[in-house]
């Protein structure tokens, strides 16, 4: 079952706009999530804490995840999903884009496991 997590670089709306959408789905973002512990702190501790709830990371981020993504898949370590997005398709300040992306998306596979998946998030149109 798809579990998403935000990174802190996604507006709060955008989990806002998506819990009403999935209204018994599970969406944090990261300032909401464990009261804001993770803000701030490194990829690793934050995509451990994630793997351990079952909760696929949103991002932005890839500069540093990809690299870390390696790195555990060498170490045989496990993740709960991973989903990229990329600014030069859905901008960060595009809420209502990104919103409609990823609700199509947990339509399409919200029930399949996500564990080690990567995924690229497109526009929807």
């Amino acid at each position: 079952m798809l579990k998403l997590l935000l990174d802190e670089h996604i507006s709060p709306r955008v989990a806002n706009g998506l819990r009403r959408r999935l209204r018994l789905s599970v969406i944090h973002c990261m300032a909401e999530w464990k009261d804001g512990e993770f803000l701030g702190k490194d990829d690793r501790s934050c995509l451990l804490e994630a793997a351990n709830q079952a909760l696929t990371l949103v991002t932005y981020d890839r500069r540093t995840i990809p690299p870390l993504l390696k790195l555990w898949a060498e170490e045989q370590r496990r993740h709960a999903g991973v989903i990229f997005v990329d600014e030069k398709t859905i901008s960060a300040a595009d809420i209502g884009g990104l919103v409609r992306a990823l609700f199509e998306l947990y339509k399409e596979t919200g029930k399949l496991d996500w564990t080690d998946r990567v995924y690229f998030l497109w526009r929807q149109p």
